[in-house]
């Protein structure tokens, strides 16, 4: 991986990914297209159908782009949080992370930047504020999402709509303010627990309307188990996780 500190560009785009060869390629050229100023960092699990080879190839073909591998699925929210980890000491001052499936439009990248250098902390790419939506999904995949957000909004006691969702931009020192060695979630409740500490750490947190479509290609990492850990995990968020003052 290469170990350059951020200094032309200082915006970095995180791209978690396991078992995405079809789709690693064409989502880091959109990235890089849509968003000229930004870096991408490929987070690759060991991905058996050879991703991480693929990753490679495209940082050693591109100065914008870097990998960092890890030995095997550990969890969408520990990738994060190494990546995180690793931006923060390489002096990164936005730092972006999407899906690599394309359920995230690489067009809206620059305005979640945008959003973030207007004084965001924390810019949530949004399905259900006003302008946002999904597209290609079942009633059933709707109603699971909808609900999903709607309990953890009750639960937890916060306004923001879309608490899972996935697409986001962060400054540096709303990252260093969330105290990443602290978050407990590994699977998708991670979204939720990263959005909720923002809130409780009193970070400048904005809902930017998006389309989710669902994924071109390659399976789906949804399950019932990732789901029920994101049911439980808000009651631990709600007991364990308060207030940080000034």
């Amino acid at each position: 991986m290469s170990t350059t500190h951020a200094s032309s560009s200082r915006s970095l785009v995180v791209i978690p990914t396991y078992n995405e060869r079809d789709c690693v390629t064409p989502i880091t050229q959109a990235v890089l297209a849509a968003a000229p100023d930004v870096h991408v960092l490929i987070v690759d699990d060991n991905s058996p159908d050879g991703t991480g080879a693929i990753a490679d190839q495209l940082a050693a073909a591109n100065p914008r782009v870097r990998t960092l591998h890890r030995q095997g699925k550990q969890g969408l929210g520990a990738a994060y949080r190494n990546a995180f980890d690793l931006a923060l000491d390489q002096g990164w001052n936005h730092i972006v992370q999407m899906d690599a499936d394309f359920s995230h439009d690489p067009q809206d990248v620059p305005r979640l930047l945008q959003a973030i250098r207007a004084g965001a902390d924390l810019a949530i790419g949004s399905r259900y504020t006003r302008g946002g939506g999904t597209r290609n999904w079942g009633l059933g995949r709707r109603l699971i999402s909808r609900f999903g957000c709607l309990y953890a909004q009750i639960i937890l006691g916060v306004r923001v709509r879309d608490l899972t969702s996935g697409f986001k931009a962060w400054s540096a020192e709303g990252l260093r303010r969330i105290r990443l060695g602290e978050v407990a979630t590994r699977g998708y409740g991670f979204q939720i627990e990263m959005n909720y500490r923002a809130l409780q750490n009193g970070l400048r947190v904005t809902e930017v309307p998006i389309l989710f479509v669902e994924r071109r290609a390659g399976a789906s990492k949804m399950s019932g188990q990732i789901f029920t850990e994101a049911i439980v995990a808000v009651w631990k968020m709600r007991w364990l996780i308060r207030p940080v003052g000034p």
